[in-house]
């Protein structure tokens, strides 16, 4: 057992040296720049050796634990610990923030307070994959909030109060929910609150409390993780937000609301989830067809490529409700892949918008011959993302495919339906990645400037997002041999 309290320099190092950018010089965007994107560079490097060295693979435990009384009044512990479900979203956050602080170089208003607030989501969102206290989970979930919603209203585009306004009623709205669950959670059944995750994975509870628990928390995570219908402040928060902040928002913080799915919906309320399962299958399947057909008819970019994020969470969705051990592994490599390829679809729709100055798709053409660079990192991310075979994108529906029709759950005649539901929207995903690409790229238009291809910062950016979307489509296992283990463990909660 190794003592020393890596978890707690991951999530406490990001903002406390964010903390120290205002004490730069006022001046100094090149000096605060490079600050941030050390940061950033030492945490990823710092995990990668921690995780490396002191965490089994093989182990289904929480590993690398860490607990210290923090408010004695009401028993509340600062508890943190990872395994194999919360490796990957950490390792994920620590690469998309690096890549994403590197893409803010154009932001140069008020740059202290953006970096530094990169940083505190950089710090909220490790906090919040390692955390092993409901209560913890909850502080996390809210420390995210903040800096998304100044990153908004701040360095947005024209509509950026509206969204921003949006963006923080629905996911303060449903954090509310989360807060009551938790509570509820915690005083059930014992003599004194508790919000260890360990002890509540033990309790059980009564038919009608789990559902009612389920629901508290299906409500905040189906906001985050925009499962319809309440993700309509996704688009309009994507559509304004500066493309640094859209990487983040595309890349993690969609990620989080699957995440508490699995670790709190699965793992601590089992016999609700089975209960709910078959409706949610329904749900993600008319969100991938959904998102898929509202997708082609949106005019700005920024806001197709949301709308797409919102037809690929849909398999996340059903690979978490196949209840399945490949039906979840899916569901963990579709959080992975879609994380790196909406992330570097974001970061080069506004890469061109830094070019071109044109949001809306109508506007644009002719884009290929000025910008070969862009153009085709754009064309092979847009093939990830409809899943072409030989990138991470195919391999993580088709398992979520295999879930759901090996899965021992559900009758054949439903899982047939679901899987047929599921193909047309694997369909009608090329229909509209290959139109935007068509609009954007082809047909002449005359642009009187010149240079306008992409930099080496611009290349660096995509190539390293581009290279983990091909490396895990060649080689899934390196995200499996991460879950693996972990999955079976939390699948032995569920009486088949």
């Amino acid at each position: 057992m190794n003592s020393f309290p890596w978890l707690t320099i991951f999530v406490v190092l990001p903002i406390f040296a964010g903390s120290l950018i205002f004490v730069f010089p006022h001046r100094g965007n090149k000096v605060i720049r490079w600050y941030t994107i050390c940061i950033c560079i030492l945490e990823l490097l710092l995990m990668t050796y921690a995780f490396s060295y002191y965490f089994q693979l093989d182990d289904p435990l929480i590993q690398l634990t860490e607990y210290y009384k923090w408010i004695n009044f009401f028993n509340f512990y600062w508890r943190l610990g990872i395994d194999g479900l919360s490796l990957g979203p950490i390792f994920l956050t620590g690469f998309i923030t690096t890549l994403a602080t590197l893409a803010a170089r154009p932001v140069t208003r008020d740059s202290r307070l953006f970096h530094f607030l990169m940083l505190a989501m950089y710090s909220g969102q490790i906090g919040l994959f390692s955390s092993q206290d409901l209560l913890l989970f909850f502080i996390m979930w809210e420390l995210e909030l903040i800096p998304v919603y100044l990153l908004l209203s701040m360095w947005g585009g024209k509509k950026r109060l509206y969204s921003a306004t949006k963006f923080i009623l629905y996911t303060a709205g449903s954090s509310v929910f989360l807060l009551i669950g938790a509570l509820g959670i915690a005083l059930y059944g014992s003599k004194e609150p508790t919000f260890n995750f360990e002890t509540s994975a033990n309790q059980s509870y009564p038919v009608a409390l789990e559902i009612l628990f389920y629901i508290g928390f299906l409500i905040a995570f189906a906001v985050k993780s925009p499962i319809i219908p309440l993700h309509t402040w996704l688009p309009d928060t994507h559509g304004e937000a500066h493309y640094s902040t859209c990487m983040l928002l595309a890349g993690i913080l969609l990620k989080m609301g699957a995440y508490g799915l699995v670790r709190i919906n699965m793992e601590l309320l089992p016999h609700a989830h089975s209960i709910f399962s078959p409706w949610l299958i329904i749900v993600g399947a008319i969100q991938i067809i959904y998102a898929a057909s509202t997708s082609p008819g949106q005019r700005n970019l920024k806001k197709r490529i949301a709308y797409s994020s919102v037809s690929h969470m849909g398999f996340i969705i059903i690979g978490i409700c196949s209840i399945n051990d490949m039906g979840l592994n899916g569901a963990i490599l579709q959080i992975i892949s879609h994380g790196f390829i909406g992330a570097g679809l974001f970061f080069l729709a506004g890469t061109s918008y830094d070019r071109i100055r044109l949001v809306y798709l109508d506007e644009m053409g002719g884009m290929a011959t000025p910008m070969p660079k862009i153009f085709t990192m754009f064309s092979i991310l847009s093939l990830a993302s409809l899943a072409l075979p030989g990138m991470s994108g195919f391999f993580a529906e088709l398992i979520v495919f295999f879930g759901i029709i090996t899965g021992q759950k559900y009758f054949l005649m439903p899982k047939i339906l679901i899987t047929f539901v599921m193909a047309v929207g694997m369909i009608l995903t090329p229909i509209y990645l290959l139109s935007t690409l068509r609009q954007m790229f082809y047909g002449y238009k005359l642009f009187n400037a010149q240079n306008f291809d992409s930099g080496p910062r611009e290349l660096f950016v995509s190539i390293s997002i581009l290279l983990p979307v091909i490396g895990i489509g060649i080689y899934p296992d390196f995200v499996f041999s991460l879950s693996v283990d972990k999955v079976e463990a939390i699948l032995s909660n569920f009486f088949l």
